[in-house]
C-alpha cells in the first residue's frame, strides 16, 4: 500500500532530519577522503575499507577521484534506504 500524502510528508521530514547531507558527504570526501570518511558516512563500510587498502596501490587514487562522481548516487541510495526503513514503521 502506498503511503498517503501525510505519511509521505512525515517520511520526508524524518529523512531531512536523519538522512545524509550532500554537503557533509562532499566535505568528508574532500578533507577526509584518504580515510574514506565519505563512504563510512554513507554506510558503505566494506568498500570504505577496500578503498583504504587500495591506497597502497595507484588504483586507490583513481577510485578517490571517481567517488566525486559517485557521491550523488550513493547519497540517493542511502536516502532511499532510510525512506524504506521509516515507511516500514508507519501504521497501515
Amino acid at each position: 500500500m502506498a503511503p498517503d500524502l501525510q505519511q509521505r510528508i512525515y517520511i520526508e521530514t524524518r529523512l531531512g532530519n536523519e538522512g545524509p547531507s550532500a554537503a557533509l558527504a562532499y566535505f568528508f570526501w574532500l578533507f577526509l577522503g584518504i580515510v574514506s570518511a565519505h563512504r563510512f558516512y554513507l554506510g558503505k563500510t566494506g568498500t570504505a575499507i577496500l578503498q583504504i587498502i587500495s591506497y597502497f596501490f595507484v588504483i586507490g587514487v583513481i577510485w578517490f577521484l571517481i567517488d566525486a562522481l559517485l557521491l550523488p548516487e550513493m547519497i540517493r541510495a542511502r536516502q532511499d534506504e532510510i525512506r524504506r526503513r521509516i515507511a516500514a514503521t508507519l501504521p497501515a
